[in-house]
């Protein structure tokens, strides 16, 4: 139905800018996708000095990722007419009966409708010597902005509180460097979330990872130290020292603003909401972690976001919009340790029963709470093995009857046999399998139903696993179980001339020790091939075997960057990029690249990758050009390859104060090890030699920063027209253990991704995503570690550079002319001067054809 448009726009005011109030806002645009033709004027006023940003990742700034990383925001998105963002804009008081409020700075707005988002703040214990300085609350980014500062002098940290906010804290403290506490005044850590079986393994695990843990502490005064900056006292006289305190001890409701105008507050706080999520005003709503339904305050973004939703409907007209509560179920990976709660974990409802599972040995921890009957599923706990997450969130959610022996639901099988489980079509349409993002079973199948086929397609279109991703397993079994149903064969072969896709290509030419595209086609295809399969079969070729790419077998294959080994330009000129290990390059070097670029004329530029790039060669300038580079000591830099690019870093320990080991060294050890290596597309590394990232790494497809305990390695992220941050993989290694994960993931990307498919997408792609790549990677689940570091040392060991081949092979050198029947350069190429070099002439400029002679183009004036 039409939405009514208003002569005179009406004011709707968003007091609060983050996670909630950001969602709502979007809520809100998707309703009024015009905002004036609605008759809506919308302002957000935001108390921080940057947009909404991600807080339940907030522990990762401390891993390098920037605030702009961690923005919610859309570049663009208060671009549109009749919405306006007003950032450090902070509300004093607001008088319902003239529908205005007041900012701190006096101005005075006028509102028919208010949104109240204000969120939560930390609660701080009071304890005297609490604001003493380097104590500090864990919420914004200056609050982390300012324990960097404070970090980057201290040797140590306590985090006050034990609960899921304190062990983020924790986390973060640890990416510091810092030797790191955790005090919890209850008996064991997350007290809400997990029972004394669950609590006892969490700890086990979080020590092991080097943080201590100190349970039953009561704090009762902070005091000057012998040893550190604070001392901590505790009730029992015993004492901790710190140099920096974080209080993340749980939240209180931000509600101070309608204590003030007077509207209803529960009895522990947060402002009074109906199902609308109208408070005692009706005119004013309010959601997120400020409003308290049911007298219940949620403390987890998914309910906020299912009140913002609501908000936004009901405002829109949509009488039946509600809020009926929420689940508080949850899923996190807590510093590497997967942990998890469901319903009621504790066993509290009267007559339950409870099956549990211990494993001391790999720290594991399983319970799940049965009705009293043992048909119905009322809670879980898991510690250290989150796998049933997800069917156990069903069974619970959508009162399903358990089978017959439910304790088998979390016992590791050792038979071979199937372990009991959900069947996804015994989950109704309405069933919610995206908490986050509120999608539902039904809503998958029918954007399924329009065409959708890949998991990545389901969650561009729905958003279900874009989140924290604990759903993606449950989503990838619809989007199978769908397309099976509707009878959709997806055809995945590479081409017509190969039944198969990129991944069956390469295990049979690995398997079957096959050298030649002809070996191939005649075995497993038909035809004569195309420009598909031919550059795929010869990067997988090259990939197995690492047999030169312009030998009589392989040079028919490549495409043209590959075949001139060389970036082809908009003019028809190519490239010539030396590789420069780690962006690390002499005097004398400098000076070779310097002469061949002024003997032969080319543009020369220092490119993001750390090295430097020579524009303007003719096919026929290619040999000689790389001949005197080759003799100075130069290797190809694969620029034009599907390959290893760069890697690149920082100065590292050598140089920099900041800097915790030697990036530099370690950056030009990895490049030398991988460079040549082809794989389905193009790879990029970085290495940091301190968690101030210089180098980048998280934006690269291999990424390694340095930490007091180690190497930490981030894998799958990427720039491009997509950017990805990559994911922590694992931590604390050493360089050893680096290289043999490196080695793996790089095999294992190789042999199973599509073509032309970055890591990133391949990641999105793998069912389990980062959890199972973890476990094919680091705990050899799939039992390949073996066989893919093998593969990698046959790479490494054959390793020849590319064009030094080239140029040694008069052959190859022959086939390298701009014209097969002369020795001559294309006059068609036309270069121009300006600012002090060549640059390809446009059009007009060629129409003078003084080849070799600057065109001047008159300036405007």
């Amino acid at each position: 139905m039409p939405h009514a448009i208003h002569k005179t726009p009406r004011k709707l005011i968003v007091v609060g800018n983050g996670m909630v109030g950001q969602r709502y806002v979007e809520a809100l645009t998707e309703q009024f996708p015009d905002l004036c033709a609605a008759g809506w004027e919308v302002t957000v006023l935001g108390e921080e000095p940057r947009p909404a940003y991600d807080r339940v990742h907030l522990s990762e700034f401390f891993s390098g990722r920037s605030a702009d990383d961690l923005s919610l925001v859309p570049e663009g998105f208060y671009d549109r007419p009749g919405l306006t963002l007003r950032l450090n804009a902070r509300v004093a008081s607001i008088e319902r009966r003239d529908r205005t409020l007041q900012l701190t700075n006096g101005e005075v707005l006028a509102f028919d409708k208010l949104v109240l988002a204000t969120g939560s703040s930390p609660f701080v214990p009071g304890v005297p010597g609490r604001d003493r300085p380097h104590c500090f609350v864990y919420r914004t980014i200056e609050d982390l902005e300012a324990m960097q500062a404070s970090g980057a002098k201290s040797q140590s940290g306590v985090v006050v509180g034990g609960g899921l906010l304190g062990l983020e804290c924790a986390k973060a403290l640890r990416d510091m460097g810092l030797q790191t506490h955790v005090v919890e005044f209850a008996p064991r850590l997350m007290m809400v979330q997990v029972d004394e079986g669950g609590g006892r393994v969490l700890r086990t695990k979080i020590e092991s990872l080097g943080v201590q843990a100190h349970t039953s502490r009561n704090t009762v005064e902070i005091t000057d130290g012998a040893t550190a900056r604070h001392r901590m006292v505790f009730a029992d006289g015993t004492y901790l020292e710190t140099d920096m305190i974080v209080f993340s001890a749980g939240i209180r409701p931000r509600d101070e603003l309608a204590r003030q105008c007077m509207l209803a507050i529960g009895p522990r706080g947060g402002m009074v909401i109906d199902d609308h999520c109208r408070t005692s005003d009706h005119d004013i709503y309010a959601i997120g972690e400020c409003a308290a339904w049911n007298e219940q305050v949620f403390g987890l973004v998914a309910p906020g976001y299912d009140m913002a939703r609501v908000a936004a409907a009901h405002l829109a007209g949509q009488a039946d919009a509600a809020f009926t509560g929420a689940d508080m179920s949850t899923k996190l990976k807590l510093m590497g340790v997967d942990v998890a709660s469901i319903g009621d974990a504790l066993g509290k409802t009267p007559g339950s029963r409870s099956f549990n599972y211990t494993d001391e040995l790999q720290q594991i921890y399983k319970k799940i709470v049965v009705s009293e009957d043992g048909k119905r599923l009322l809670g879980a706990v898991l510690v250290g093995d989150a796998a049933e997450y997800g069917t156990l969130l069903q069974m619970a959610l959508n009162n399903m009857e358990l089978p017959d022996a439910p304790g088998q639901l979390i016992l590791p099988t050792s038979d071979g046999a199937a372990k009991p489980g959900l069947g996804v079509d015994a989950l109704p349409d309405a069933a919610v399998l995206c908490s986050c993002n509120n999608v539902s079973k039904g809503q998958l199948c029918s954007a399924i139903a329009g065409g959708v086929q890949t998991i990545s397609e389901l969650k561009s279109c729905t958003k279900a696993g874009t989140s924290c991703g604990g759903c993606v397993p449950l989503v990838t079994q619809v989007l199978k179980a769908e397309l099976k149903r509707q009878g959709v064969a997806v055809n995945n072969h590479l081409c017509e001339h190969f039944p198969h896709s990129r991944q069956e290509l390469y295990h049979l030419v690995r398997v079957g020790e096959i050298r030649t595209f002809a070996q191939l086609l005649q075995q497993h295809g038909k035809g004569h091939g195309c420009d598909i399969c031919k550059p795929t079969v010869a990067n997988i070729l090259a990939s197995c075997w690492n047999d030169f790419v312009l030998d009589h077998n392989g040079a028919p294959l490549q495409d043209s960057n590959d075949y001139f080994l060389g970036n082809i330009q908009k003019d028809g000129t190519y490239s010539i990029v030396p590789r420069v290990p780690a962006g690390e390059i002499t005097p004398d070097q400098l000076i070779v690249i310097g002469k061949v670029a002024k003997d032969y004329g080319l543009y020369t530029k220092i490119t993001g990758g750390q090295r430097i790039d020579l524009f303007g060669a003719q096919v026929h300038e290619l040999p000689l050009i790389w001949r005197e580079l080759v003799d100075a000591g130069f290797e190809s830099g694969h620029a034009y390859g599907k390959s290893l690019r760069t890697v690149k870093s920082c100065v590292g320990s050598t140089w920099c104060r900041y800097g915790v080991d030697d990036s530099v060294g370690l950056a030009i050890e990895l490049e030398n090890r991988y460079k040549g290596l082809r794989s389905p597309h193009k790879i990029k590394f970085g290495v940091s030699g301190c968690t101030r990232e210089c180098a980048e790494a998280q934006g690269k497809d291999v990424g390694v920063i340095a930490t007091e305990k180690g190497w930490n390695l981030y894998v799958c992220g990427n720039g491009g027209m997509k950017p990805r941050h990559a994911e922590l993989l694992a931590a604390d290694l050493s360089k050893d253990q680096l290289v043999r994960l490196i080695d793996r993931f790089l095999m294992f990307y190789i042999r199973t991704a599509d073509r032309l498919q970055r890591t990133s997408t391949w990641c999105d792609n793998l069912e389990g995503g980062l959890d199972y790549l973890r476990a094919v990677v680091v705990d050899d689940s799939l039992g390949l570690a073996s066989e893919l570091e093998a593969q990698m040392a046959h790479v490494v060991g054959t390793y020849a550079c590319e064009w030094k081949k080239a140029v040694d092979d008069p052959a190859v050198v022959r086939r390298l002319r701009t014209f097969v029947n002369s020795d001559a350069g294309d006059d068609n190429v036309v270069f121009v001067q300006e600012r002090g070099q060549i640059r390809p002439a446009t059009q007009a400029e060629k129409h003078s054809r003084l080849k070799g002679i600057p065109v001047l183009v008159e300036a405007s004036v």
